[in-house]
């Protein structure tokens, strides 16, 4: 039988012989018209009340009369019909009834008679509502509430076989009997405007139990009909209760009918391999975020710590799929058996969710390494230790530079293992997870593509940035990690993601400076020239301002944002005490991360991404600007040290002055040097401002602001 919200609960069907069989449910009452015992009393001797008698009640005197509606009346109480009072049923309304008496009766007799009737219908529809919700498809709650109004039916109809004793003994008057229903009439009547309702709008589980409530909380000004209301809550919720405790003390929903409020997906099968497919397929951990939900219809007296209860099963259904059989210690005193003023129930739930949340805590912990987990993602993904990327990005330079159809995902993966493992990070047992990919598109597209965080809508649109021309390795490289169960409760999909993004604008960075560093050691090469005044040495000033534009902005990121950032979510999982705790502090850590970055803020980004892209242009461009401008055969690998050294003897052993000349006449390079230096510095000084209007909103921006517009400065 399925069990969750999605699918409808299956369930036994009542055998047709208890419905066709009225003598099983007491329907008979209603539908067999019998004669009044009274007649049979051989106490009184009234012969004109022999069996069969169809005489009118008004041809007897008023001391008969009320001795006739008394027997007619104790019938009625209990739903059969007299001999001069009927029951009809309202046709096409199977919860109304009418009650008629013979209209030659005494009219003060009918008057008192009529007082009564509304007693007589209310146990008429309790009776009938008892016989109905008894049923299997009506669920638990339903059947605890009828075995509670069947325990009061049997207390109502002991009181009306001590007023028919009474009676018998001629000790009971008409009026005597009104005195005496007094008590009931109001209990009896407030429960039957609480069935007529469920009824009406046919409440299973939860829905009963608020109705009870509600109705309780409205009659706060009668004590016995509050107190009665009350009590069927209580009994009503005693099978749901039952349903609660295995689910905060075991993990287990024993919920036959769905009426509880968490529903289970059953869909999503148990076990490590299909949980670590859904984990590389979805943002989420699906068995975390989707196996157990809450449904609508939470019990009022549940709705404040509904999540806390859904929390606690969860973690006890973690802890088995991780093999560690482990169950809320149950006493006594924890049983949920009540929901009374106490509160007795709340501190039992909070008990098991501490018991429940300290054991998963420290299971993840201790024997799975969470933190030493996120520590190794820190050291690949946010450049922690960037010893295996220095040496990647060295032997993958190539591979990198080719264009997104030509690259070989198994090559790199290859390279990068070589680079881990010739590195400080093969001592790292958690280096083997790491895995190289390749994106579809550069990091400015998959922006666009996180949409489901929070402040959404400041993530830049795909119109808002522009997409480099010819996309290659180098901005699409992304570096994943396999997560295991249960960590991928913490470190998601999204989370990962995340982590992605951030790699890719530093991994981008690193390569801006990289190639920056290149073309400051091709000018070093030419020191010895005297240059001063000519446009190298203009060239070599515009790569210093370049260099400290993306050395201030790495050391913003890694400095100013990432590590300090890092600290405060290591000190909070040290002292958080739950599981969600964890996830929210790791996910504050990310969102915060990717803001503080930059990633979030599509105006800064995007001057940002601009800059990057002209340093990237110069750097290119710099082997023929100093070609050009220099009397040197070859300069074909500026960026290798032992070439730039050799190019250097070259130029130590040619003529000065030869060299000068070639600089001074040679106004294309020279041009080509002022045209650089004009658009960098032109967004350069567009940033700053937008870096001080910001920095006042994001007040982290600060530092960035002020080392930025230094670099300006020194123009």
């Amino acid at each position: 039988m399925e069990n969750s919200s999605s699918s409808s609960i299956s369930c036994p069907s009542t055998p047709r012989w208890n419905s066709e069989r009225p003598f099983l449910t007491g329907r008979f009452l209603q539908e067999t018209k019998t004669f009044s015992r009274f007649a049979e009393t051989k106490s009184l001797s009234v012969d004109s009340l022999s069996l069969g008698s169809e005489k009118a009640i008004g041809c007897y005197n008023a001391a008969v009369q009320e001795l006739l509606v008394i027997d007619d009346l104790l019938s009625v109480l209990v739903g059969i019909e007299g001999r001069y009072i009927s029951i009809k049923r309202v046709r096409g309304k199977e919860d109304n009834f009418t009650f008629q008496v013979d209209a030659s009766m005494d009219l003060a007799l009918q008057e008192l008679a009529k007082r009564i009737f509304p007693l007589c219908e209310s146990f008429m529809l309790i009776n009938q509502y008892v016989e109905s919700r008894s049923q299997f498809k009506n669920g638990l709650v339903n059947h605890a509430f009828a075995a509670a109004l069947r325990a009061l039916l049997l207390d109502y109809q002991a009181m009306v076989a001590q007023l028919e004793h009474q009676f018998r003994l001629g000790r009971l008057s008409l009026q005597g009997l009104w005195f005496y229903c007094q008590p009931m009439m109001t209990s009896m009547q407030a429960l039957s405007s609480v069935i007529q309702k469920a009824s009406a709008n046919n409440f299973a589980g939860s829905a009963v139990l608020n109705l009870l409530q509600s109705q309780a909380k409205a009659m706060a000004g009668d004590n016995a009909v509050r107190s009665l209301l009350e009590k069927m809550a209580q009994c009503a919720s005693n099978a749901y209760l039952s349903i609660l405790e295995r689910w905060i003390y075991e993990g287990v929903i024993d919920d036959p009918y769905g009426e509880f409020f968490i529903a289970e997906n059953k869909t999503l099968q148990k076990g490590f391999r299909i949980l670590q497919e859904s984990l590389a397929q979805d943002y989420d951990a699906k068995y975390w975020r989707q196996r157990y939900s809450l449904k609508d219809g939470i019990p009022s007296f549940l709705a404040n710590i509904a999540g806390t209860i859904l929390t606690t099963g969860k973690y006890l259904n973690v802890l088995r799929e991780c093999g560690h059989h482990v169950q809320v210690p149950v006493s006594e005193n924890s049983k949920l058996m009540s929901f009374g003023t106490n509160h007795h129930y709340l501190e039992c739930i909070k008990s098991a969710y501490d018991f429940a949340s300290g054991e998963l805590l420290n299971l993840i912990k201790e024997k799975y390494d969470l933190m030493g987990t996120l520590r190794s993602i820190k050291h690949y993904l946010l450049l922690d230790q960037g010893d295996f990327l220095v040496h990647f990005m060295d032997i993958a330079r190539d591979e990198l530079a080719k264009k997104l159809d030509e690259i070989s995902v198994e090559k790199l993966q290859s390279l990068l293992d070589l680079a881990l493992r010739t590195t400080a990070a093969a001592a790292d047992p958690c280096h083997e997870d790491l895995t190289c990919c390749v994106e579809t598109c550069s990091l400015l597209k998959r922006l666009g593509t996180l949409k489901d965080i929070e402040n959404s809508r400041n993530v830049p649109d795909d119109n808002d940035l522009e997409e480099p021309v010819n996309v290659t390795g180098l901005e699409t490289l992304s570096l994943s990690y396999k997560v295991r169960w249960p960590l991928s409760i913490v470190i998601s999909k999204k989370a990962l993601t995340k982590y992605q993004l951030i790699f890719c604008f530093l991994f981008h960075c690193k390569h801006v400076d990289r190639q920056l560093c290149g073309a400051w050691q091709v000018h070093q090469g030419v020191r010895s020239l005297k240059m001063r005044g000519t446009a190298i040495s203009r060239s070599s000033l515009l790569c210093r301002s370049m260099l400290k534009f993306i050395n201030s902005l790495l050391h913003y990121l890694t400095f100013e944002v990432l590590e300090p950032n890092w600290h405060v979510m290591h000190n909070r999982l040290q002292s958080a005490k739950s599981i969600d705790e964890v996830i929210q502090h790791h996910d504050f850590f990310l969102d915060k991360c990717l803001r503080e970055c930059l990633l979030l803020l599509p105006e800064l980004l995007k001057k940002v991404e601009k800059l990057k892209s002209l340093c990237l242009q110069y750097a290119a461009a710099t082997q023929w600007l100093i070609t050009s401008s220099v009397d040197i055969p070859s300069l074909e690998e500026p960026f290798d040290d032992s070439n730039v050294s050799e190019n250097a003897k070259q130029l130590k052993s040619r003529n000065p002055s030869h060299a000068l000349k070639l600089s001074t006449n040679n106004t294309t390079v020279t041009d080509s040097i002022l045209k650089f230096e004009r658009e960098f510095n032109s967004e350069l000084q567009s940033l700053g401002p937008i870096l001080s209007s910001s920095s006042q909103a994001e007040p982290y921006l600060t530092h960035l602001a002020q080392w930025i517009l230094g670099v300006g400065n020194e123009q």
